[in-house]
């Protein structure tokens, strides 16, 4: 039997399935041998840390990421309690993945996303010191703190490990994962070349800090969508695909869809878009864009797809499932 080429694999859990069946999907996942399941948090859905605590109780093993939470609307005192608290219930298990988040969602809480690089640094900074257990007082552009510290009462007093990654999309905030974070959580909906440009901009920022490309862990969010039946599987994915290109301008940019494609579907969906408008703008997205944008068909299609995306720098898949969770589990189970 020939060995795998690839071992490490992810889950991504976001707005699909009920929290409890999250929870039987994690556990799922641990028994194959998955090495984290990661929770969303993009529209105004479902919050990522509730969800997040659920899988680490009910898990023994399997690493628990956010994926991502946006560095804008948690205080940043709040922020490093919340990964300490995540860290007491499954401690050096927790993964901290945040994102700079993006518009009209920002703008339409109220949110103005100015200067965003400057602002992931200052989070990521400080976020990394409270948790150290380091006494921090900062005075930066977006975080000023004076003299706090997470006071733990019950717990370990030591400093935590709990990486800090960030999911970037762009090219300058590539530069500034390389260089400041743990790792990068490469996004979804865009073809494996795109990870050509997102590796160049991370060695860039990774020698700025004295660092190598191979120290910036990278793993890619995949929305994978398995089924025996190919154009079954391709319609399972089409439906998340119009709903992201028409709300997500950052994802269809990088997606390569034509503009003139992205603004014929945002003219059909409203926001929040309804299942109706949804479905009436799907035929606006091909089988070819399917193809080349997810990991979408038969269990040999999307192994094929995903090994696409590790052949183009991504160190470890995080797989998004569209129907049958516990196939596509299996599916990659054992390595691909």
């Amino acid at each position: 039997m020939t060995a795998p080429k690839y071992s490490r694999v992810a889950l991504y859990l976001q707005d699909k399935h009920s929290i409890r069946e999250g929870m039987e999907h994690a556990r799922y996942a641990e028994e194959k041998g998955f090495e984290a399941v990661w929770q969303a948090e993009s529209r105004l859905v479902r919050d990522a840390i509730v969800p997040m605590a659920a899988f680490a109780a009910v898990t023994e093993r399997i690493q628990i990421g956010s994926g991502v939470i946006n560095n804008w609307t948690r205080n940043i005192g709040l922020l490093a309690a919340t990964f300490l608290t995540l860290d007491d219930l499954a401690p050096d298990r927790v993964i901290c993945g945040v994102g700079a988040w993006w518009d009209p969602l920002a703008k339409n809480v109220g949110i103005s996303r100015r200067r965003p690089l400057k602002a992931m640094r200052e989070t990521v900074e400080v976020l990394r010191r409270l948790l150290a257990m380091e006494n921090v007082t900062f005075e930066g552009e977006f975080h000023q703190v004076n003299g706090i510290e997470l006071d733990v009462v019950h717990g370990r007093q030591t400093p935590r490990n709990v990486p800090i990654m960030i999911g970037a999309t762009g090219p300058k905030m590539m530069e500034l994962t390389g260089e400041i974070s743990d790792g990068a959580v490469l996004n979804y909906c865009v073809p494996p070349d795109y990870n050509h440009m997102a590796l160049e901009r991370l060695e860039i920022g990774a020698k700025r800090a004295g660092r190598s490309l191979d120290e910036i862990d990278r793993p890619q969010l995949i929305v994978c969508s398995v089924h025996d039946d190919q154009q079954t599987a391709l319609d399972g994915a089409r439906e998340l695909l119009t709903q992201y290109l028409g709300q997500q301008p950052h994802i269809a940019q990088a997606s390569g869809v034509k503009p003139e494609v992205v603004d014929e579907i945002q003219s059909i969906l409203g926001w929040p878009a309804t299942i109706e408008q949804v479905r009436k703008a799907m035929p606006l997205v091909p089988d070819e864009l399917v193809t080349r944008i997810t990991a979408s068909g038969t269990p040999d299609d999307v192994k094929k797809k995903v090994r696409e995306y590790m052949d183009n720098g991504a160190t470890c898949p995080i797989l998004y499932p569209l129907g049958d969770v516990k196939l596509m589990i299996d599916t990659f189970a054992g390595g691909f």
